[in-house]
């Protein structure tokens, strides 16, 4: 583990603990960006992705009104280099988290996610009330070159203030999936990133 990838760990957990929320940029290299961008682009091309809902499993539900995200699950024994890559930084990052914060996250699943232009999710929290498992919601963002004037921003709600962060290419943001809640604005451009949560399933 590089001295670079321990600073930004340190970077999102102390956001977390005295701000509600962690926020760091180059968390991905440019490389990796570049990989898994290049993978998502061509899983859209190809059709593979696809239609995000509210829910789960019964109480799944696709409603246009709420969110307009197209996705496609990030398997953690993919054999893609580049996915690879990524599911070995979150896990170095999670056992990171539980050393230093006991924290107990046992698992964790993502998946790429494509607003198309115009396409937004409206504020929500992450937690289901039917799986509590969620405990830390983590989003890369994997655009090129991002413009303020592209949109497509996040806002997080911490009581009463909104904290507003762009899709720059490297950036992640880390916040408590069952406390925060959170936005993507509509963007002029396609928007591209990997979301996910780390979770504790308990025996």
């Amino acid at each position: 583990m590089s001295d670079s990838q321990i600073g930004n760990y340190e970077s999102l957990i102390d956001g977390l603990m005295t701000q509600n929320f962690g926020l760091v940029d180059n968390f991905l290299s440019e490389d990796l960006v570049v990989g898994l961008r290049n993978n998502l682009i061509k899983l859209y091309d190809h059709g593979k992705m696809h239609p995000a809902g509210i829910g789960k499993r019964f109480s799944y539900q696709r409603n246009l009104k709420v969110r307009g995200d197209q996705i496609f699950w990030i398997d953690k024994h993919s054999n893609d280099p580049y996915e690879q890559n990524f599911v070995e930084q979150i896990q170095a990052f999670v056992e990171y988290l539980n050393r230093t914060c006991y924290t107990g996250i046992n698992d964790f699943e993502f998946h790429y996610a494509y607003y198309e232009e115009g396409s937004f999710y409206k504020r929500h929290l992450d937690q289901f009330k039917v799986d509590q498992g969620r405990k830390f919601s983590l989003v890369t963002y994997l655009n090129d070159q991002w413009l303020e004037t592209d949109g497509g921003k996040l806002s997080l709600y911490l009581d009463d203030q909104e904290i507003s962060a762009f899709p720059l290419g490297g950036r992640a943001v880390l916040f408590k999936s069952d406390e925060v809640e959170h936005e993507v604005h509509a963007a002029v451009r396609p928007r591209m990133s990997i979301a996910g949560w780390l979770k504790v399933h308990k025996p």
